[in-house]
C-alpha cells in the first residue's frame, strides 16, 4: 500500500431523482488499501457504491480515480479504467456456464486478454466447475465467481457490496483470505460495504460508519470486536 490516493471523494450528494441519498461524503481511498464502510441497513451505503461506479448520477461533488474526474463517466468507461463492482446479490448469469460468466469480465479494467489463471489461482473450485451452470451453484461459490468475474479483467480497484451475504461462514473465510491476499500481491484497493463484523476485522485497514447519509466516524477495524461499540454504530 501506497500513500498515494487512488480513488478520491469531495462533497459528494447523490440519490434517486430528487430524493437525496448520500450527502457531503468525502474521504479518499490509497492505492493497496482495503477501506470497509460499515452502518446500518438503509443508511446510503449501496447508494454510495452505486454512485462510485456510475450507476446512479451524481447530484453534486466529485469523484476521481488516478487523479482523474470521472464523476460524469459513464458504467462502461469507468470499468475501462479499471473500476470492478461485485454488486449486493452478486447478479452472475445463472443460465450460462462458469466459463461464460468469466469471459464477461474481458469487458472490465484494461485487460486484452482474460487472465483465468488469476481467477483460479484465487478461487480454484472454479477452475473445476468451468463448464457447469453457474446458477446451479452454492451461494458462496456464487459470490466467488462474482469476484473472480472482477479479477479476469485486472482492475484497479474493486467495489464489494455485502459479499458475505448468503454465504456459509467456511466459504465468507475463504473469501476473506482471498480479498487480503489481491490487496497484498496485486496492489488490488478494495472498498468493501460489509455487515459480517468478522470479516471486516479480517480483511480492512481501515473502516469508515456511515449513518443517514454521511460519514459519522472513523474507526480502526480492530474497535468492532467491542460489544459497546458495535452497538453503538450497528445498533446491533
Amino acid at each position: 500500500m501506497t500513500d498515494e490516493a487512488l480513488l478520491r471523494l469531495t462533497n459528494l450528494h447523490s440519490g434517486y431523482g430528487k430524493v437525496k441519498i448520500v450527502e457531503d461524503i468525502s474521504f479518499a481511498v490509497k492505492r493497496g488499501e482495503i477501506l470497509a464502510i460499515i452502518g446500518r441497513n438503509g443508511v446510503g451505503k449501496t447508494t454510495l457504491m452505486r454512485s462510485l461506479i456510475g450507476q446512479i448520477p451524481v447530484h453534486s461533488g466529485t469523484i476521481e480515480l488516478a487523479g482523474r474526474p470521472i464523476t460524469n463517466l459513464s458504467v462502461p468507461r469507468r470499468a475501462a479504467l479499471g473500476m470492478g463492482y461485485v454488486p449486493q446479490g452478486r447478479e452472475i448469469f445463472g443460465k450460462l456456464s462458469v466459463a461464460a460468466n468469466l469471459e464477461l469480465g474481458q469487458g472490465v479494467g484494461a485487460a486484452k486478454e482474460l487472465n483465468l489463471k488469476a481467477a483460479f489461482d484465487y478461487f480454484p473450485i472454479l477452475e473445476k466447475r468451468l463448464q457447469q451452470p453457474a446458477g446451479s451453484m452454492s451461494g458462496g461459490e456464487q459470490q466467488q465467481l462474482a469476484i473472480a468475474r472482477i479479477i479476469v479483467g485486472q482492475p484497479q480497484i474493486m467495489l464489494l457490496d455485502e459479499p458475505s451475504e448468503g454465504v456459509q461462514p467456511s466459504i465468507v473465510q475463504d473469501i476473506g483470505r482471498a480479498i487480503m491476499r489481491l490487496s497484498a500481491e496485486r496492489g488490488l484497493t478494495i472498498v468493501i460495504v460489509e455487515q459480517n463484523l468478522s470479516l471486516i476485522q479480517m480483511v480492512a485497514d481501515r473502516c469508515l460508519v456511515m449513518d443517514k447519509g454521511q460519514i459519522i466516524a472513523e474507526i480502526p477495524p480492530a474497535a468492532l470486536a467491542d460489544p459497546e461499540t458495535a452497538r453503538t454504530y450497528l445498533a446491533i
